[in-house]
């Protein structure tokens, strides 16, 4: 029987153009392997990411609104699946490797706490060397996931969800794609559940805006994902300077009219004393913890345990968790 991966492998050679990874050029992984006799490395990397726990906790964890009463709202997974979708859109129109592109969309958030960017700046503020979910990420996929061993992923899998928010110079053009896609889904897909949750009406965006790229989801997403990839023709992935300018206020809006509201961030408060709480818990109770972070207490120390502990529970978990710990049950005879 033929290499199925060493035939993917040549058609490569077709479908990627130029500036484009090759599978068979990748740097490889922190622990070397037998290939898969299936799959190149960067689809099996796709299919480490989401057989993991993590990837599937993500179906809970806050995208924007903390808690919301609906079903249409977005989490942090769906926000996942839409930047995957978008990347993948442009690294085919770009002769990319989408796989790879897949890869690190995929895997781009896994880091992210429970209660959304609330989370993340309550962690920042208990731990003393700082806390940012794109390298709480990168420690999922290396250190936390099955059970300690990492999922041993290739190296520009690691680095394109290590440089996801702010890039980095030696970036891949999938990694730059993803890094673009990501601010391109949120700021739509947030916009789209503002409006939704009552705090913004469509007429509410700038007319300048609604007039560069329209006033429905899919009509903005159709204008930014064209541009993005008219712009990138010669291998620079950008955005073209009307489009980039547009796109810096429809971002500057958001901040202001959504991620900065009072309605929409009432119950943020709540969160530092949830985490804080839980935190401060297990570092005084590391007996507490579970086996697989107690193995990391040992070999990374105590704060780092508790870290990964907190960052990795869903909302409801964290809420059960604070629950148990400090809300005493209700007393009844046996």
């Amino acid at each position: 029987m033929a290499c199925l991966r060493e035939e993917r492998e040549k058609l490569e050679h077709l479908l990627i153009g130029p500036w484009g990874v090759l599978s068979e050029h990748s740097k490889g992984r922190p622990q070397p392997e037998e290939p898969c006799p299936i799959r190149t490395c960067f689809q099996r990397d796709v299919d480490r990411i989401t057989h993991a726990k993590s990837f599937r906790r993500l179906k809970h964890k806050t995208q924007v609104f903390l808690q919301p009463e609906g079903d249409h709202y977005r989490t942090r997974l769906t926000h996942t699946l839409e930047v995957t979708r978008l990347a993948r859109t442009v690294a085919r129109a770009l002769q990319l490797n989408e796989d790879l592109a897949e890869a690190i969309a995929l895997g781009h958030d896994l880091g992210h706490t429970p209660f959304g960017h609330a989370g993340e700046r309550a962690l920042r503020d208990m731990m003393n060397g700082g806390f940012h979910h794109y390298e709480q990420s990168l420690r999922v996929v290396d250190r936390i996931e099955k059970d300690g061993r990492g999922l041993n992923l290739c190296y520009e899998t690691r680095m394109g969800i290590l440089n996801h928010t702010y890039g980095a110079p030696d970036d891949t053009r999938e990694a730059t794609v993803v890094r673009l896609c990501d601010r391109i889904a949120y700021i739509n897909h947030d916009l789209d559940d503002a409006i939704r949750a009552g705090i913004l009406t469509a007429e509410d965006v700038p007319a300048d805006i609604r007039a560069a790229v329209g006033d429905r989801t899919s009509v903005r997403l159709n204008a930014m994902l064209s541009d993005l990839i008219a712009g990138s023709a010669d291998g620079n992935i950008r955005m073209s300077d009307g489009m980039a300018e547009v796109f810096d206020a429809f971002h500057n809006f958001m901040y202001d009219a959504v991620y900065h509201n009072p309605t929409a961030k009432r119950e943020e408060s709540k969160v530092k004393g949830i985490l804080g709480g839980i935190f401060e818990y297990y570092m005084s109770h590391p007996e507490k913890l579970p086996t697989e972070y107690a193995d990391i207490a040992h070999a990374d120390g105590l704060d780092r345990a508790v870290c990964d502990y907190v960052a990795g529970m869903t909302d409801g978990y964290a809420m059960e968790t604070y629950s148990d710990i400090f809300i005493p049950a209700a007393w009844s005879v046996k």
